[in-house]
């Protein structure tokens, strides 16, 4: 995994992703699948489109997760005991 790309939900963060931290997080996305840092002109569209349908996902993603509070009574049994 490319590791510039940080953890975008709490407690990794205690607040609410930017918009630009999660357009950030894709374009690093984006630039590790493709093997580009920047791409060629004939490629910037798709290129672009991409970086807008990640952020768009993930976005969706940080939206929809429900983050719960880990207890340690709760710890050893998501474990399984251990």
């Amino acid at each position: 995994m490319c590791r510039s790309i940080k953890t975008l939900r709490p407690p990794a963060i205690p607040e609410d992703a930017t918009e630009e931290e999660i357009r950030a997080a894709a374009l690093q996305f984006v630039r590790k699948v493709s093997g580009f840092r920047a791409p060629a002109a004939h490629n910037r569209e798709v290129f672009d489109r991409a970086v807008d349908a990640v952020a768009a996902a993930t976005a969706e993603l940080l939206a929809g997760l429900e983050v719960r509070a880990r207890t340690r009574e709760a710890a050893p049994a998501a474990t399984g005991g251990r």
